[in-house]
């Protein structure tokens, strides 16, 4: 058996929300260490679908599966693709999904992986650990203009410019390898914030997200999750940054027929969309001081959750 995982951020709340029961089927589509499939199986007995492109998390599924007489099956995959990998096994509804945003605490804290600048490591930031571009090809290949903009859109960070130029004008002497290497560059042109954060933090964040195509697979995980779930299943979503929890926000409430209302003056306004989802709640659910204080990765955590309705899925736009 492998050692004990990192405990996943809102894990009760989580749990709370997808509300598990006997004999019911659920998804953890962002498996990472198993943190969320565990406490599901010990809160009933149901089954637990993981998914995850990690190779690690995959082989973690594998041991984990055997202290659950098999009630748990790791898949590997992207969590953007979980109704075609179900399909696959032949699983086409479920009651339950659990998404888990973003990097993974083994992920970043293996300096071999790449995704942190607080260890020196080579560039890499796949999630898959295989295939696709590096971090360390995109900053080395991609036009100054396009690597700020990438800079300021997915990682928010106002001096995406001047990060961009200074990481063009350094690679044309010394490609970029390391970690560290990106890093210092950013911290030579980024004031540290009053707040605190890491200069390199927003840059890092944002290759990442690129690298990793997260918000696209988040977009089609979201109409996947509308797909799955059956009448009253439920899904709980935990992001950690603006980007993500944005989309997740918007889809929620799109789908629950909270969201922006055409004009009733235009004469084109179309009929309302039927809901697909009840909200769990009008918000985001935020951690405990408490668990904050215990793991400082959930200060920025947000969970929000729904419910499926009867209503068919929305055909893809």
């Amino acid at each position: 058996m492998t050692d004990a995982p990192h405990i996943p951020v809102l894990v009760n709340e989580v749990v709370d929300a997808l509300a598990p029961k006997d004999g019911a089927v659920y998804v953890d589509a962002t498996f990472g260490a198993g943190g969320y499939s565990r406490a599901l199986l010990a809160a009933a007995d149901c089954t637990v679908w993981g998914i995850d492109r990690d190779p690690l998390a995959v082989s973690i599924g594998h041991e984990l599966s055997r202290d659950f007489g098999g009630r748990l099956t790791v898949l590997s995959g992207r969590f953007g693709d979980m109704e075609e990998l179900l399909a696959d096994v032949g699983v086409s509804q479920v009651d339950g999904i659990a998404l888990d945003l973003g990097v993974s605490s083994m992920q970043i804290d293996d300096p071999a992986r790449g995704f942190s600048f607080r260890a020196d490591g080579p560039l890499d930031m796949r999630m898959n650990g295989a295939e696709g571009e590096t971090a360390a090809d995109v900053v080395n290949r991609m036009a100054e203009r396009e690597l700020a903009d990438l800079i300021y859109m997915y990682g928010e960070e106002r001096a995406s410019r001047k990060i961009a130029r200074a990481i063009v004008e350094l690679r044309d002497k010394e490609p970029f390898e390391r970690t560290e290497q990106l890093a210092a560059v950013v911290r030579s042109v980024v004031r540290r914030a009053k707040d605190d954060i890491d200069p390199a933090t927003r840059t890092f964040q944002a290759l990442r997200i690129y690298v990793n195509e997260e918000l696209m697979e988040l977009e089609k995980a979201l109409a996947a999750a509308e797909a799955l779930l059956v009448p009253g299943g439920r899904i709980a979503v935990v992001s950690f940054h603006s980007l993500e929890d944005r989309r997740v926000k918007l889809f929620l409430q799109d789908r629950a027929g909270q969201g922006p209302r055409p004009s009733r003056h235009l004469p084109d306004a179309g009929p309302t969309q039927v809901p697909t989802f009840t909200l769990a709640k009008r918000g985001a659910l935020k951690p405990s001081s408490q668990e904050c204080a215990a793991n400082p990765r959930a200060r920025s955590a947000r969970l929000r959750a729904a419910e499926r309705t009867d209503a068919p899925a929305r055909a893809a736009a």
